[in-house]
């Protein structure tokens, strides 16, 4: 396999893709929502609400925990998880300075 070369990308750049990639799923979606409407959840909660088995939601769990976007702490057997609010404050922010740096000049294409 090839390098990625991320090391050519600043922090930023590369925290961005990290953001991009952890929401390219539509579960993850499910996910954070489910994680913002009820704060906090056990993996266990998550699975009753989602049409995926035990393990796809613990795949999907962990790309977002990867990401920084959500945090978990184990509790027994359990693990709680809830979005990690200074993480998603710069996702929201990385991700508006993207979508606002755009402003239409002429015909493109």
């Amino acid at each position: 396999m090839g390098a990625t070369k991320t090391e050519e990308f600043t922090i930023k750049q590369n925290k961005l893709a990290g953001y991009a990639k952890a929401l390219a799923h539509p579960a993850r979606i499910a996910i954070l929502e489910l994680l913002i409407k009820k704060q906090t959840c056990i993996c266990g909660d998550i699975v009753d609400d989602l049409p995926l088995s035990q393990s796809t939601v613990s795949q999907h769990l962990k790309e977002l925990k990867e990401s920084g976007l959500i945090k978990g702490d184990t509790e027994g057997a359990k693990v709680c998880y809830c979005i990690d609010e200074k993480e998603w404050e710069n996702a929201k922010s990385y991700l508006s300075t993207l979508f606002s740096s755009y402003v239409k000049k002429s015909k493109c294409c």
